[in-house]
């Protein structure tokens, strides 16, 4: 999935210049009163990472938004790209080494700051610079893109509020006492494997890759969200989307045109609206042409996760045309 907002032009009205000093001088005043505290030390790796609830959000988010930019992460235990997308922020979080902090939000148990930011799907990711927030992306994404994006924020950070970072203490990480291992589990070679592969963008490994594993393992989740991940990856890979969304729009009954369109949305972001394109396919097609939609359909499903909302809405929606 690429994400719906990988630029950083959401910044233009949080760079205006007025409210742009105002937050510079906002900042400058909450590190001078931290220092004067004794605070602003280095802090240990563990602490790049952190969890965050409604009633820790002013002092673990908004005042550290004075010293480095922090970057939210709403998940929920039941969303499987959620899955895929936090790890990889936990890692950079720790590889960039104190220049942003990674605040991870459980939407389930903190519905209010769900609404307050107007998450409509998760995984969403926003960012809090010297109080101001702004979105980032939604949906999982190919790290090339986000470390794009991480860099444009710290640079705006940077440049704009004078947020140059936190220091990180690495020798205590070099203290703490090693994790125990997890034995590893007789698919991660290969699910290691697809994740390299699409990050190569060799889309036919992947697929490769996530079907071995899904031939002795059908019921494995990681690899079913992978594979779709891949197929659809590989669909539009080569696309011309102006003139596919100019075909879907010229001749509704074109099939063809339709699901190409609808692979565009999902991949762009807009899933409501390639869920109700090819509901709508199924609804006014018959025979080879609807079973075609109704699985492409499924298909997409599996790529933003059975329980996400917007899927089971989708699913009902697609039981009333079909029955």
């Amino acid at each position: 999935m690429q994400p719906r907002n990988m630029s950083m032009s959401g910044v233009v009205d949080l760079a205006a210049v007025k409210a742009a000093g105002e937050a510079k001088v906002k900042a400058e005043q909450a590190r001078a009163e931290t220092a004067r505290q004794g605070g602003g030390g280095a802090v240990p790796p563990s602490a790049l990472v952190i969890d965050v609830d409604e009633a820790g959000f002013e002092r673990d988010v908004l005042q550290r938004s004075a010293e480095v930019p922090v970057v939210i992460d709403f998940w929920a235990e039941w969303c499987e790209p959620c899955k895929q997308l936090g790890p990889l922020l936990e890692r950079l979080a720790h590889e960039y080494n104190g220049r942003f902090l990674l605040a991870k939000i459980d939407v389930d148990a903190n519905q209010m700051l769900m609404q307050q930011f107007g998450v409509q799907g998760i995984p969403a990711v926003f960012a809090v610079v010297a109080g101001q927030a702004l979105p980032l992306f939604q949906g999982a994404a190919p790290e090339a893109q986000i470390r794009q994006t991480l860099d444009q924020l710290i640079q705006v950070g940077e440049e704009r509020f004078g947020l140059t970072g936190i220091a990180v203490d690495q020798d205590a990480a070099a203290d703490a006492p090693e994790p125990a291992e997890a034995p590893a589990g007789p698919y991660d070679d290969l699910l290691a494997s697809a994740v390299q592969a699409l990050d190569a963008d060799d889309f036919a490994g992947a697929v490769q890759a996530y079907r071995s594993v899904l031939s002795d393992d059908p019921a494995n989740m990681e690899a079913k969200l992978g594979l779709a991940q891949a197929e659809l990856l590989s669909r539009v890979k080569e696309m011309d989307a102006q003139q596919v969304r100019e075909s879907a729009a010229a001749d509704p009954a074109d099939v063809r045109a339709q699901l190409a369109a609808a692979d565009l949305d999902l991949v762009g972001g807009h899933v409501e609206d390639a869920f109700g394109r090819l509901v709508e396919t199924v609804r006014r097609t018959f025979g080879d042409d609807r079973d075609a939609a109704r699985l492409r359909l499924l298909e997409l499903f599996e790529v933003i996760g059975p329980d996400d909302p917007r899927v089971m809405a989708a699913r009902t929606a697609l039981a009333r045309v079909l029955f």
